[in-house]
């Protein structure tokens, strides 16, 4: 981790000076609507591999490239393939990464080598306005430390990367708490890379059957996707609170805090049992816990619906790191 802090200021009036930054290579973090995202000029090679230094996140694992509007994707890549097209209009701006070959202005560092690239427009304001005022696709994984929690708070960015980030734009708590769904659909059908905080169901209803093909042990072919990732410094595994245990321990539950007593922390989800509001508080609950001083993390499972997919595949991913 670096030492020292970087310059933070709130979102709405720091865009001016982040662009600047980008545009001279520096790295902005900013906040979308998933997760805080660590930018880079997505044209500029030397700049995309400060993000993987910052991040210490290895070469071989892609970044998704940010652009302002939806119209500047075939300014960029030229002809967009009709299902991604199709796509693009109905969920962008919004938490949808879309794979499309990879154009020749974007550097292979982006890419990591792929001749595809994952691109999305966020459905946040002050986002969309700094990569506008950049006049640059930003290329931005989420803002954190290969393989550990993502970052939903600016001070998750400034705790966990310090001084190897040069501006934190702070625009509050995310909105939906978690990853973009990835898409690739230039094929016959549209293939689920990762899922997101778009639940399928409303891809399906626009687009008919989709395939879901998720996780990684090899070269990732989407970012996001790797079998272990997402994860606390505290070991976690899936689990419920019936379940005996000794130690200080801390729970993630879904709807209600265990009957019984013998838990040191434990955050509460969804008192309604709402998956989405569920997920805008996953990563934060997990920072929480994490900083709880516990031994180990129980997480209980969410219903597999909607965007509670998305939440278990990253309770599943976070506890396959510890075991």
């Amino acid at each position: 981790m670096s030492t020292g802090s970087p310059r933070v200021l709130p979102a709405e009036r720091g865009v001016d000076e982040a662009a600047a930054v980008l545009r001279a290579g520096g790295l902005v973090a900013f906040p979308t609507e998933t997760v805080y995202g660590l930018g880079a000029n997505a044209l500029d090679a030397r700049a995309a591999a400060r993000i993987f230094e910052a991040k210490a996140r290895p070469s071989f694992d892609p970044l998704i490239s940010h652009l302002a509007d939806a119209a500047d994707l075939a300014v960029l890549v030229g002809e967009v393939p009709a299902a991604v097209a199709a796509l693009a209009k109905r969920f962008w701006p919004g938490p949808l990464t879309l794979i499309v070959d990879r154009p020749q202005a974007i550097p292979p560092i982006v890419t990591s080598g792929l001749g595809t690239m994952a691109v999305r427009v966020p459905d946040e304001p002050s986002a969309r306005s700094l990569i506008a005022v950049a006049g640059v696709p930003v290329a931005a994984p989420s803002a954190n430390r290969f393989g550990q929690l993502s970052p939903t708070r600016a001070e998750h960015v400034v705790a966990g990367l310090g001084g190897a980030v040069d501006v934190v734009l702070d625009g509050g708590p995310t909105r939906c708490g978690i990853e973009s769904t990835i898409v690739d659909a230039r094929g016959d059908r549209p293939v689920v890379l990762r899922l997101g905080a778009l639940p399928v169901e409303a891809i399906v209803e626009a687009v008919g059957p989709v395939e879901v093909r998720q996780g990684s042990s090899g070269q990732p072919v989407a970012p996001g996707t790797l079998a272990a990732h997402y994860a606390p410094r505290t070991p976690l595994r899936l689990g419920a609170a019936a379940e005996p245990g000794g130690g200080r321990r801390g729970f993630l539950a879904f709807r209600e805090p265990p009957a019984d007593g013998d838990w040191a922390a434990v955050q509460v989800l969804s008192p309604d049992g709402d998956v989405t509001t569920a997920a805008a508080r996953l990563f934060d609950a997990l920072h929480r816990l994490d900083a709880a001083g516990v031994t180990e993390i129980v997480a209980e499972p969410v219903p597999e619906t909607g965007v509670g997919r998305a939440i278990n595949d990253r309770l599943r991913r976070a506890a396959a790191t510890w075991h």
